[in-house]
């Protein structure tokens, strides 16, 4: 089979219909599989693909297992030698499935590649290329520099911001709301980890990825949409906290060693400082956000 298409879909099922139906001339022609993954919805998401995809392979979950988790229940029984991973907030655009796949088999040690994924009013979305959050990076991310300098390649190196977003090139990591995978390389590292509950899984992924001498790559000539934050925004206070663990949990993973490992108490007393602000500041305007 040439490709899986995984989705983890959790009370979305309105943006789930349209994320399949942007996928249908997609797939024609190529031998292929759709599993979608149910977080245990209360919106009739399951009765919704009952009835309109009847071809879709319906795994349902009797709690909220996770993004991870859910990801590699569907991962594990896969057929395609490609897995294309989607958020149900998606919308794939005209040509994007071959695009990558295409780039998938021919730039050189590919076990990843993702799309340009832009935000509905042409905002691209930072999270599709990025490189990893060594305590450096992290740290001009988390006191805004990044934000006040978005074209210095060393305070702005987490989001790549200083290159054109229209060039493609190997980066660090891309954003599992979006990404095409090698199946084969994502079984020989075990999949996502499923510690990470919700976010942060796709940056351990390809980190693991790349120890393994893999390379991910950006390819902006494939567009996906992402509405982005649709389920989490409804528990936002939730993801909020999960958001923040994810951050010490991937530098207890990957960088509690040596020198780096000196800076723990400063790291996940920044952590903790940055989870403050955001409630704070989610609480004067009224508005719940995970990630601003």
């Amino acid at each position: 089979m040439d490709l899986s298409v995984v989705i983890v879909n959790y009370n979305t099922r309105d943006l789930l219909r349209d994320c399949l139906n942007s996928l249908r001339p997609e797939l024609e022609g190529l031998d292929h599989e759709i599993l979608v993954v149910d977080n245990a919805s209360s919106d009739g998401s399951p009765a919704m693909l009952a009835e309109a995809f009847p071809s879709v392979t319906l795994l349902v979950n009797p709690t909220n297992s996770g993004f991870s988790r859910a990801n590699n229940r569907a991962l594990r029984q896969a057929r395609g030698s490609d897995v294309l991973l989607l958020n149900p907030d998606t919308l794939v655009q005209p040509g994007a499935v071959r695009t990558l796949a295409g780039a998938l088999h021919a730039l050189p040690g590919a076990v990843g590649v993702g799309p340009r994924v832009m935000r509905p009013d042409g905002r691209l979305d930072l999270a599709c290329r990025r490189s990893f959050p060594s305590p450096g990076v992290a740290a001009a991310r988390l006191l805004g520099l990044s934000r006040l300098f978005p074209r210095n390649s060393v305070l702005a190196r987490y989001n790549l911001s200083y290159r054109d977003p229209a060039q493609p090139g190997e980066i660090d990591a891309g954003t599992a709301a979006a990404m095409c995978f090698s199946r084969e390389a994502l079984a020989a590292v075990g999949f996502f980890d499923e510690d990470f509950f919700m976010y942060g899984e796709d940056l351990d992924l390809c980190y693991r990825l790349k120890q393994r001498g893999g390379r991910i790559y950006y390819v902006p000539s494939a567009t996906v949409i992402h509405l982005k934050g649709m389920a989490s925004g409804r528990q936002a206070k939730a993801m909020l906290r999960e958001f923040h663990r994810s951050m010490w949990l991937f530098y207890r993973k990957h960088y509690f060693r040596g020198w780096r490992g000196g800076l723990a108490p400063a790291v996940w007393l920044g952590i903790k400082l940055r989870h403050r602000m955001v409630l704070g500041w989610n609480a004067v305007r009224g508005r719940q956000i995970v990630s601003p």
